[in-house]
């Protein structure tokens, strides 16, 4: 983490090989502009390809853009005061 810039989430043990999940944030004349990188690396060779292929890769680019969505809707509503102590 380098608040307020940037923190990464990454995968200690689980299904995928390797995940990584960074998120960047910039101060720009109108508020912040947030960036995603979605890094990983299916196991299972070819059949782990097929899978991210045909499926994984669409679902996980859904994913980010509901999460981004709900995340943008709470800060520029008065959703976020409610996650502030």
């Amino acid at each position: 983490m380098k608040g307020p810039d940037f923190f990464t989430d990454e995968m200690v043990e689980g299904d995928f090989r390797s995940m990584k999940h960074e998120h960047h944030f910039k101060a720009v004349e109108n508020g912040t502009f947030m960036i995603d990188y979605m890094h990983y690396e299916m196991p299972y060779g070819f059949i782990g390809r097929l899978v991210d292929r045909f499926y994984l890769r669409n679902y996980l680019t859904r994913l980010l853009e509901t999460r981004n969505s709900a995340i943008k809707k709470c800060a520029e509503t008065e959703q976020w005061k409610q996650f502030i102590g």
